[in-house]
């Protein structure tokens, strides 16, 4: 036991192979330095329309591996955490920190609530002393559907929780358990009260999914619990007081579970709104939660969740404290961030929604360069990083006598309302919350901001990815829902980038180097773009024109092409089946890649060029959770979903169209005119990236032309993808 406590509570070990990915690194970039020295060495004389289209592809490959070489050093120091349970279970099982655990939803009608109790319940069910932990639930929609759902969730607690601990299931969410789980039929005591546990939930679940679609609380319900009384002055969902119920008060004596065992303390909140003031989304929602947790259980640790992300992992809390408990090397960490992972993916990932390579190899890279971003969700903060303190290593923290300091000893009625101004609209005025205190305002990705503006105060990140994924949450089930997605997460970076809070400026002489550089490569996203479009475009049309615009194939010229474009493209298949994906699921990735440049990137940097104009502002778009039967069987058959109109689609039906006919002109050419195999000499590069881009296109030509389900392209986007790759086909060659 002495020996013990000069352990460490966690590892750090380097990544292998970094010495083979150097060298793979290097030889890249010679090739691409090569290609550059091809492009200047060979441009043509005159100023004509092949110098333009020739100096523009040029550009694009500039801008390319300038981001290769963005990548390339978020890769290069990757590093794996690995933690120590049972040595922080020996040294501090007694005075283990009080957690505070907050739950945020905004819509009922796209975040059902049946979804957002069963992430609430796996959050009750952690494997931490009950009585130390405080879930908070944030509906900024105010809905008294979404109070009667955690209502009947605060019930359903009481035998939920016993029933974990006593049987130790993972994962901790009923429907995630129950949709997995094996009736356990060796043991006739746990069959039987599997089943009647089961019988409960399910009963729950009806009465919640029943009354979410009526729209309408029960009035027995309605009398039964004096919460209901606050939707009696609500005007609507944007113009409501601040409501604030404690349904479980864990300091409570009879507050406890079947077993007599205490529960944790639940509380619904919905901030007041008004329609004068800016709400700030999500950000506003937890600046409000951080102050009404400080009065009712003020922990010292903070843990955030979306709706959708159910804890898979009950051993979290357990693995986040030996990082800030660690007493040599967890003084300077402000908070833990757990990468993201999804429940719903299909095998092949077909709307590459996993990001395999992004949370299992590059936020492990932003680790071993100084600390991973905040992601938003599956973060364990320290409340006093996240409340705008600066780190100073003078002060260290007692984790053994810090535990609820100044917890204040209110009754719960007392508490709900000496608590409801900490959530009011007015309470944010001439105070630093938004801009220095919490989290930060004015950005659609507010956890990034705020993740690098803590990191700028002198903390440290930490990034922990276990073996069993700590939480698991709704991936878009559609082509749409996923580009909206992106484009709101490409247009909050490049917003980061223009602003004072760029790494490039903001972070000079507050974070490393290789770590503002690190953030580049998304804070980038959007400006990717345009050498996108105009690689798939122009090349296309310029082979219908005759234009060459890459070395013959006979030349030597061509060994630097080669070796990039296959060198790139083994090293990204064989990371992505590193990190468990399928050749397939790759592919999904490559043609995800194109449609997300194309489409979510390009909206997202004119949306925020025109918000720095003054001429647009910035919305927070919320991901629906709701399923729809027919989506979710073409989702599981791995058909893309294509269905609703959108700018998005037209622009990737043009691409497709324009490059499928540009490479039947090619193939005509090469036919038809090569009579010496000249022209193929001339034009097989521009002829071999029109056929991957055709191939990579194949699901669009499928729902354009043959698929009659509802999720086929809809007839106004074929008709007008059609018109205009025509009308730009006939335009290059006139």
């Amino acid at each position: 036991m002495a020996q013990d406590i000069h352990l460490p509570l966690f590892e750090t070990k380097s990544a292998k192979g970094r010495i083979l990915f150097q060298l793979y690194a290097a030889s890249l970039v010679v090739s691409i330095c090569l290609i550059y020295a091809y492009r200047v060495s060979y441009s043509p004389v005159d100023g004509g329309i092949e110098w333009w289209a020739w100096i523009g592809l040029f550009v694009a490959e500039l801008w390319f591996g300038f981001y290769c070489l963005l990548m390339i050093l978020v890769r290069l120091n990757p590093v794996h955490r690995y933690t120590f349970r049972d040595r922080l279970s020996q040294r501090y099982e007694k005075d283990l920190p009080g957690i505070d655990i907050f739950v945020c939803t905004a819509d009922p009608s796209i975040e059902p609530p049946i979804i957002v109790i069963n992430t609430v319940l796996s959050v009750m069910a952690y494997d931490y002393p009950q009585e130390k932990l405080s879930v908070y639930l944030s509906d900024d929609g105010g809905s008294d559907l979404t109070f009667y759902a955690l209502l009947e969730a605060s019930r359903f607690s009481k035998i939920w929780l016993p029933f974990c601990k006593k049987f130790k299931i993972e994962p901790r969410s009923p429907e995630a358990y129950f949709c997995t789980a094996i009736e356990p039929l060796d043991d006739p005591l746990k069959a039987r009260e599997w089943h009647s546990i089961k019988k409960s939930y399910e009963e729950m679940k009806m009465l919640i999914e029943t009354t979410t679609k009526l729209r309408q609380i029960p009035k027995a319900v309605r009398k039964e619990h004096r919460g209901f009384r606050e939707w009696d002055f609500v005007t609507s969902q944007r113009d409501h007081q601040t409501i604030l119920q404690i349904l479980i008060d864990g300091r409570d004596p009879k507050a406890v579970d079947v077993e007599g065992q205490p529960l944790p303390t639940l509380v619904y909140l919905s901030r007041e709104k008004r329609p004068q003031y800016h709400h700030n989304f999500k950000a506003g929602a937890m600046n409000a939660l951080i102050r009404t947790s400080s009065r009712i259980s003020n922990s010292p640790v903070i843990l955030n969740v979306d709706c959708d992300m159910y804890s898979n992992n009950s051993e979290s809390i357990r693995d986040a404290l030996c990082f800030f408990l660690d007493e040599c090397q967890g003084h300077n960490i402000a908070y833990v961030q757990f990468p993201q992972s999804f429940a719903n993916l299909t095998k092949n990932d077909v709307y590459a929604s996993s990001l395999l390579v992004t949370y299992r190899v590059e936020i492990e890279g932003y680790d071993g360069n100084g600390g991973p971003p905040y992601i938003g969700t599956g973060c364990f903060h320290r409340r006093d990083a996240l409340c705008g303190e600066k780190y100073n290593r003078e002060c260290k923290v007692d984790w053994k006598s810090v535990n609820h300091q100044g917890k204040v000893e209110e009754s719960a009625s007392v508490l709900e309302e000496t608590c409801k101004v900490l959530a009011s609209c007015t309470y944010e005025e001439d105070t630093e919350w938004g801009k220095e205190m919490g989290l930060k305002y004015g950005c659609p990705v507010e956890d990034i901001i705020t993740g690098l503006c803590i990191q700028c105060r002198g903390w440290r990140s930490i990034c922990f990815n276990p073996e069993r994924k700590g939480f698991l949450g709704v991936a878009p089930t559609t082509l749409l829902q996923s580009l909206v997605q992106h484009k709101r997460w490409a247009e909050g970076h490049l917003q980061i980038f223009l602003s004072k809070y760029s790494t490039l400026w903001y972070g000079h002489g507050r974070i490393p180097l290789k770590l503002q550089l690190s953030y580049l490569p998304y804070s980038l996203w959007a400006a990717n773009c345009w050498p996108t479009l105009y690689y798939a475009a122009i090349p296309s049309l310029c082979l219908l024109r005759g234009i060459s615009l890459f070395p013959k194939i006979s030349s030597p010229w061509t060994l630097p092409f080669v070796y990039a474009i296959f060198a790139n493209s083994l090293y990204s298949l064989g990371e992505f089946l590193w990190c468990g994906g399928t050749v397939q699921g790759w592919w999904n990735d490559q043609r995800m890649w194109l449609f997300k440049r194309t489409t979510s990137y390009l909206f997202g940097f004119i949306d925020t060029i025109l918000n720095r104009l003054g001429l647009a502002k910035s919305a927070f778009a919320i991901t629906e959770k709701t399923v729809d039967e027919e989506v979710t069987h073409r989702y599981e058959k791995e058909l893309m979903e294509f269905g609703s109109p959108s700018p998005m689609l037209n622009i990737i039906a043009t691409i497709a169209l324009l490059n499928i006919i540009s490479f039947v002109g090619g193939i005509r050419r090469v036919v038809i005119v090569d009579a010496q195999r000249e022209v193929f000499d001339q034009f097989a590069w521009q002829i071999l990236l029109c056929g991957v881009l055709v191939y990579i296109n194949m699901p669009v030509y499928q729902v354009t032309f043959f698929r009659k389900d509802n999720g086929r392209m809809p007839t106004s986007t074929t008709y007008w993808s059609i018109l205009c790759a025509l009308l730009a086909c006939a335009i290059a060659m006139l």
